[in-house]
């Protein structure tokens, strides 16, 4: 994402290239938010990067999960 600078204003190519790109953005993030609010993911719980790869891997798969299951409930009421 492009900053405006105090210099120069944005054009409107770039106003929305960062339009697109916050949308995806957010999605990335809003795991990471959530799961350090609800699981305490402040630091790594092994001192291995494999194991601290397979173990966010997990992590991110329960919330996709649960968070598709959500959709679907809402979906079909």
């Amino acid at each position: 994402m492009r900053k405006d600078p105090t210099t120069a204003k944005l054009t409107e190519y770039e106003i929305e290239r960062n339009k697109k790109l916050s949308k995806v953005r957010y999605i990335v993030e809003q795991y990471f938010g959530l799961s350090h609010l609800h699981d305490g993911a402040k630091r790594a719980m092994f001192t291995d990067i494999t194991k601290n790869k397979f173990d966010g891997w997990y992590y991110q798969a329960a919330f996709n999960i649960a968070r598709g299951l959500k959709i679907l409930r809402v979906a079909t009421v």
